[in-house]
């Protein structure tokens, strides 16, 4: 990582020197498992005699030519950037070089499949590593128009941003792709994909008349869980609604989607040439909120083809235009254009929940950040930047309404096209087509950092008529902004043993305290939800006969944005300490199994999860957590024969089995000799139930190794990564953590599948032996590592599950005695909040 970040004001310096026109990119991909040869020629104009650097990260460069000069390699070159004096007012530069291919999901990355020993290749650049396949100018506000011609093995297919005529043959097995010229685009979207991928192909009608070809790839041992007919569904309705909503035309050539291995994100919105993680590749049953997610990304990758990729934000510190516009119009997209009605839910129970979470964290930051190099835009792919931005911009639309807020995003898409942006240009078009000022509203919402909290006070007469009501809203004192809110209000009554909302007030919050009128000389409710419908990003409190008749009759809410609300505000008062852990398991037990939404269901088992094993006060920890497997056993048991609830049901009991009797019900479950009616233990549910008899130490490395022979494929020897850090002993641990510290060879995957198993610790305290090696160790993995490696290592392997203050008190340490770096430092401080927040809740619980 050192010499490798570009600061802003660098960034700023190359632009006020440099204007790029067009690259032409030649790769040969037939040299060997380590390195390729690529070969760049880029044409820029510049300030004449300025001087200015192009980044290539390399592992030779042979040759570089500027304006016809000769220059000397080992003089102009580091390894990293590429230095350029004297310029002329228009330059060609041509860099020969070796690049580097990589495991770690960063650059151009390769993958041997265990099963049938094919290279796969995929690039992935956001944020700044195109500049590990080319040579180039790393920012995003120098677009340019790239072509690409690339030599690769003739069974081979490749995959870029344009079109490509049928690859030439070259001789000795090898074929040349030359591919159309891009549009104009910045570099972080160029792509190229490589290798036997199967593809299925299809077409649609643009709203302009064009035919744009569609492909979906994916590797030639997954092809049969491929299913493409219904991605192609997907992506189909959600183009009609885009190009519809945003009154634009599909930008692009082409859309090919590609299901690749190793993927450290969900998905890249690569220009015409979208990249997915294959885990969307559904070879084993998965919950309907994975189902879901998978749509969502679609969609979410297919808004980025506007909102990113024809207008481009200017530099990272507007990263947040492209990912909340982006998670926001896709949820919209879900709701209302697939078959996903209830995206708003799983938007509250997922999205939201992250956003809270972020937003309490001694790291968070306003929406707009400052970005001050490479590294700070690298830990703010955050829930700052995707959730709680998409909910700012879910509660603008609330507030100028939805048909001014598209037209504006419309206006805004015409006039930037193939440009780059600053907030302010969205801005104008939102106020032009709104008649809103909303240099306010971003003040508050989107250039301050922090989450306000909403409660209802009332006031109730002896005949149960409402004689005052208001909507309080208080700040952390850390961040003290009170801002205004768009939201409705529920009055929800019992009915025919339902509870049914009879009413619903819209309005305008602002300030500390706002008096509602409208309610005053009604009946008390049973239940008064305050930001019905979700509209407002902030935490809420019931009142105190709100929260006994929620608790007591959750189950029996009609709406499931209702219940999330509820459920979501529980947890949030559980986190906060203001009630018990061990209340909130209960409530979770005694309510779950009537629960709709699969998304609702998966977030809220794992909030259970953290409850049972952190937040509950120590000594009851471990009983808590054997009651709550019982329980979800019960309730797998209980539940209807082959649904999602049962699915999930086992995979978290599964999660929390400990004692002899529930490791064995998993081993007979494994082995079939106890069954449930519709549940069918297929590779990944064989493995999950594995990895917990490892951690419960009822199995070990011959079991492991035994499944892995049976499922010696990449998400085999991920789940036997898992497995393997799983073991419960000192000696199990140690194991694990030799193997991703005391080598940098592993691929990102195992890495991060190793940090999973770490953390599942059977008897806590064995990780108390990793404490001081791993503050010992985080700076030189800084400086030897590349980014998501280090991360995958220090969020990983923190011994998270100690939550005592031992672990407090070392962090507090490390962090006292370390003032750099900064991107480090925010990943440890947020570490150390985990820990503070969990021992918090153990001293709530133990009252």
């Amino acid at each position: 990582m050192p010499g490798e970040n570009l600061t802003r004001i660098e960034a700023q310096e190359r632009a006020s020197l440099v204007r790029t026109h067009s690259y032409d990119v030649s790769l040969d991909l037939t040299t060997g498992p380590e390195t390729f040869l690529s070969t760049t020629t880029v044409r820029f104009s510049a300030t004449a005699g300025a001087s200015t650097f192009i980044d290539a990260i390399t592992r030779t460069v042979h040759s570089v030519t500027l304006n016809g000069a000769e220059l000397d390699p080992a003089t102009v070159s580091d390894g990293v950037r590429i230095q350029l004096d004297g310029l002329q007012e228009e330059n060609e530069l041509t860099v020969v070089a070796d690049a580097i291919y990589t495991n770690t999901g960063e650059g151009l990355h390769r993958f041997v499949d265990p099963v049938d020993g094919e290279v796969y290749l995929y690039s992935q650049f956001e944020v700044p590593d195109s500049r590990r396949m080319f040579a180039v100018f790393e920012q995003p506000d120098l677009k340019a128009q790239f072509t690409f011609t690339v030599t690769a093995p003739a069974h081979w297919a490749v995959v870029s941003n344009s079109p490509t005529r049928e690859p030439q043959d070259a001789g000795d097995g090898t074929k040349v792709w030359s591919f159309a010229p891009t549009p104009v685009i910045s570099s972080y979207i160029t792509a190229l994909i490589a290798g036997p991928y199967e593809s299925v192909h299809s077409e649609l009608t643009s709203r302009d008349g064009r035919t744009i070809p569609l492909g979906v790839y994916t590797r030639k041992s997954l092809a049969e869980y491929l299913d493409a007919d219904y991605i192609f569904d997907k992506t189909r309705e959600g183009f009609a609604f885009y190009e519809e909503r945003f009154d634009y035309a599909y930008p692009f050539e082409k859309y090919d989607q590609l299901f690749v291995p190793e993927f450290n994100a969900g998905a890249m919105e690569n220009a015409g040439a979208v990249t997915f993680t294959e885990t969307y590749v559904f070879r084993s049953k998965v919950a309907d909120a994975i189902k879901e997610r998978r749509v969502v990304t679609i969609l979410h990758e297919l808004a980025h083809m506007w909102f990113g990729d024809l207008v481009t934000m200017k530099w990272w510190n507007d990263l947040w235009l492209n990912e909340s516009f982006a998670e926001y119009a896709s949820t919209l997209a879900t709701a209302e254009a697939t078959e996903w009605t209830e995206a708003w839910t799983t938007f509250a129970a997922m999205e939201k929940s992250w956003a809270y979470r972020q937003d309490q964290l001694p790291s968070t930051h306003p929406i707009v950040a400052t970005i001050n190099d490479l590294e700070d835009v690298q830990v703010n792919f955050d829930g700052i930047t995707y959730a709680k931005g998409a909910s700012v911009l879910k509660q603008l639309v609330a507030w100028v309404g939805q048909d001014d807020f598209l037209a504006g995003v419309a206006q805004y898409f015409k006039k930037h096209a193939h440009g780059n942006t600053e907030l302010k240009d969205l801005l104008v078009e939102l106020e032009a087509t709104s008649g809103r000022d909303l240099t306010d509203w971003s003040e508050k919402w989107l250039e301050t950092a922090g989450v306000n909290t909403l409660r209802p006070e009332l006031t109730v007469d002896a005949d149960g008529t409402i004689t005052s009501f208001a909507v309080l809203q208080s700040a952390a004192a850390d961040y003290p902004t009170i801002r205004p809110h768009r939201l409705a209000i529920g009055l929800y009554n019992l009915s025919d043993g339902k509870l049914v909302r009879d009413e619903r007030f819209e309005l305008d919050v602002d300030g500390e305290r706002t008096e509602v009128a409208d309610l005053v000389g009604t009946r008390r409710p049973d239940l008064v939800l305050i930001n019905d419908d979700d509209l407002a990003y902030a935490k809420i409190r019931l009142d105190e006969e709100s929260l006994k008749v929620a608790i007591e009759h959750l189950s029996d809410i009609e709406s499931p944005l209702a219940r999330s609300l509820v459920w979501g505000a529980v947890w949030d008062a559980t986190r906060d300490a203001e009630t018990s852990a061990s209340d909130y398991v209960r409530l979770v037990l005694g309510n779950i199994a009537s629960e709709t939404e699969s998304t609702t269901i998966r977030t809220t088992l794992n909030q259970l999860v953290l409850a049972a094993t952190a937040y509950v006060a120590p000594e009851r920890q471990k009983q808590t957590a054997q009651d709550a497997a019982s329980a979800l056993w019960e309730l797998a048991k209980g539940a209807e024969a082959g649904s999602d609830a049962q699915f999930q049901f086992v995979k978290f009991f599964a999660a929390l089995a400990s004692t002899d009797e529930q490791l064995e019900t998993v081993a007979a479950l494994r082995d079939g000799s106890v069954t449930l009616e519709g549940l069918t233990i297929d590779t990944d549910l064989s493995w999950e139930l594995l990895i917990a008899l490892v951690a419960g130490g009822a199995a070990g490395n011959p079991e492991i190794d035994a499944a892995l022979a049976a499922d010696n494929t990449a998400n085999g020897g991920q789940f036997a990564a898992q497995a393997r850090a799983s073991i419960p002993t000192l000696e199990g641990k140690q194991a694990a953590w030799d193997s991703v510290f005391g080598s940098d060879s592993l691929p990102n995957t195992i890495v991060r599948y190793t940090g999973i198993g770490f953390q599942r610790a059977k008897d806590k305290s064995v990780l108390a032996q990793f404490v001081e090696p791993y503050f010992a160790a985080l700076q030189q993995i800084w400086t030897s590592r590349t980014y998501k490696i280090a991360e995958y290592l220090v969020e990983g392997m923190y011994p998270a599950p100690l939550a005592n203050e031992a672990l407090r008190d070392a962090t507090r340490a490390w962090l006292d005695a370390n003032p750099e770096p900064a991107a480090l430092r925010r990943m440890v401080v947020e570490n150390l909040a985990g820990v503070e927040r969990a021992l918090a809740a153990q001293k709530r619980d133990a009252q």
